[in-house]
């Protein structure tokens, strides 16, 4: 009696399953609409044509077919949230759309569909011949699109490969924990390693030439490329996390202090491009410090902070620079005091005008400040002395010991110094009774001075000791480059330290440094993907906002309050 009910309500469903079925279809055709969209996108706006002719793995993936195979897995992570996988709902419910762990099925319907549409739009686009329009949507990229194969070949590649892409991006999202980190650990691992195969290529030759067998000048080698997938899987597994957290408190530091020392050693190891690049982002390391004190304790928006930096870097230039064939007044070591000592006290001039003015107005009222001094600088008023917008040049490099530090592996670790330095400064001031006064300045004006606290000196101090800070850098800017022009010193500049603690995370001090490799370093070592870097930059940007609002490396009570 009860098999036979069993069959009863087996039936009674059936065509509740039917019924299901259409909309599993709709699913899925919406989905291949919006994936054939995006991979159109960026072929018609050349996006694909830029990275077409650039192989991840030598002869096998290219840069462009990789980013299609990226929005084909995202496009089956997204259609597989929808349904749930077997088991997922108590026997007899069914789910608004379609079948229980079915939803594989709808990913590889729509990767195969889209792949169908993409091929069916770089037809048409060839035969409309479109270049009169699109100038970069020239035949060999939509040929490329095919990996220049016939077009019946090409519909066969692009479906199969758009499928097993979705599938994949799917069975990712019901996956268990771990095998979905080692799955992504190994895709992230090869696009990093090729993304970043110039780096990697410099700190493999520093260590024995082991860069032959895993790179070409053209891209990761299929070794280099199995290489890259088991470190990644191998990271995105952290099979030791929970033993180095259970290490004691002395075994954790000094294993930070050798990955802090591996490091710093990477300049000596590989060549000048990588110096070049930790330089960068130790300079600006030193104005995300200074801009710390201003917004991440003191809770002052300061969008003229790059005027700072250019006291510092004038300052710096004006003591140390040869005029006409004049021997200069200090060397880079004596006047670099004076730089720090004029940026602080115009820090101090900076803030009067501004005490009583708090949140969008102090923004506003400091970007003009800013504004103003770049202004004086190109006037033909100190044009005498700073030279309007011919700048000044001949800066000599700094001497130390008598010899002279002029390459940019010298250079990146007398700028570490000083950074190590002002990052212990900064750490001091933030645990003192003046960096406390500052956190309850940001959190609530009125109450702080409620409680007995001076406003006036608060915020004055915060303007002194940051732009302090922000000379320090200009100084060694300007010593770097050996010339400092107004064009230098443009509101951008601002931006970049402010997005830099947004990243890192507002208050952090680990997470200043933690931006600045995030935001400058990053731009600089994908150089060779050209303009479409800053593509990159501005998506990876969007996606630390949204998903880790509090910054990279939030402090503590960032962190409980995002949380």
């Amino acid at each position: 009696m009860a098999a036979g009910q069993d069959g009863m309500v087996a039936g009674a469903l059936e065509p509740v399953r039917g019924a299901r079925l259409p909309l599993l279809l709709r699913d899925a055709g919406g989905t291949a609409l919006a994936l054939a969209g995006s991979c159109a996108g960026m072929v018609l706006v050349g996006l694909f044509g830029q990275f077409s002719n650039r192989w991840l793995v030598v002869d096998l993936l290219s840069i462009g077919h990789a980013l299609m195979l990226a929005a084909a897995i995202v496009a089956g992570l997204a259609i597989a949230g929808r349904y749930p996988p077997e088991g997922g709902l108590p026997e007899g419910e069914w789910p608004e759309r379609g079948w229980p762990g079915r939803g594989w099925m709808a990913a590889a319907l729509a990767g195969v569909a889209a792949g169908v549409l993409l091929m069916l739009l770089v037809i048409g686009a060839r035969e409309a011949n479109l270049r009169w329009m699109l100038v970069s949507l020239t035949p060999v990229t939509l040929r490329r699109v095919g990996l220049m194969l016939p077009d019946a070949q090409a519909f066969l590649l692009l479906a199969a490969a758009g499928g097993l892409a979705a599938t994949l991006g799917a069975l990712l999202r019901w996956a268990p924990v771990l095998p979905r980190r080692v799955v992504l650990g190994a895709l992230i691992g090869v696009a990093v390693a090729g993304l970043l195969r110039e780096l990697i290529r410099g700190v493999l030759a520093g260590i024995g030439g082991a860069e032959q067998w895993a790179f070409s000048y053209d891209g990761l080698l299929p070794a280099g490329a199995v290489a890259a997938a088991v470190t990644g899987a191998l990271i995105g597994a952290r099979p030791g996390a929970a033993r180095i957290a259970a290490l004691p408190g002395v075994a954790r530091l000094a294993l930070r202090l050798l990955c802090l020392a591996l490091l710093l050693a990477l300049p000596a190891l590989t060549n000048d491009f990588v110096a070049q690049v930790m330089l960068l982002v130790c300079l600006y390391t030193l104005m995300g410090l200074g801009l710390n004190i201003e917004l991440g304790l003191a809770g002052l928006v300061d969008l003229g902070f790059v005027a700072f930096f250019a006291v510092g870097a004038y300052t710096v230039a004006l003591l140390s620079a040869s005029h006409d064939g004049a021997a200069p007044w200090l060397g880079f070591f004596a006047a670099l005091p004076f730089a720090v000592g004029f940026a602080a006290c115009f820090g101090f001039l900076f803030g009067l005008p501004v005490l009583k003015v708090r949140g969008d107005y102090l923004a506003i009222a400091t970007l003009g400040l800013g504004e103003i001094i770049r202004v004086l600088v190109l006037s033909d008023m100190l044009k005498p002395w700073l030279g309007g917008a011919q700048g000044i040049v001949n800066i000599p490099k700094p001497v130390l010991f008598g010899s002279v530090l002029s390459s940019p592996t010298q250079l990146f670790y007398l700028t570490a110094c000083f950074t190590a330095l002002a990052g212990y400064c900064a750490w001091r001031l933030q645990h003192s009774g003046l960096g406390r006064r500052w956190l309850a300045v940001r959190e609530d004006e009125d109450v702080a001075q409620a409680l007995g606290i001076n406003l006036v000196q608060v915020k004055l101090s915060a303007y002194t000791m940051g732009a302090g800070f922000a000379g320090l850098a200009g100084g060694i800017f300007a010593a770097m480059v050996g010339s400092v022009f107004p064009q230098s010193f443009q509101l951008l500049v601002s931006i970049n330290v402010l997005a830099i603690l947004v990243v890192g995370g507002i208050g952090s001090l680990p997470g200043v440094a933690i931006g600045a490799a995030a935001l400058i370093g990053a731009p600089e070592v994908l150089r060779d993907l050209g303009e479409y870097r800053y593509l990159i930059y501005g998506l990876a940007i969007i996606a630390i906002v949204r998903l880790k609002p509090e910054g990279l490396s939030p402090s503590a009570i960032r962190h409980r309050e995002a949380r």
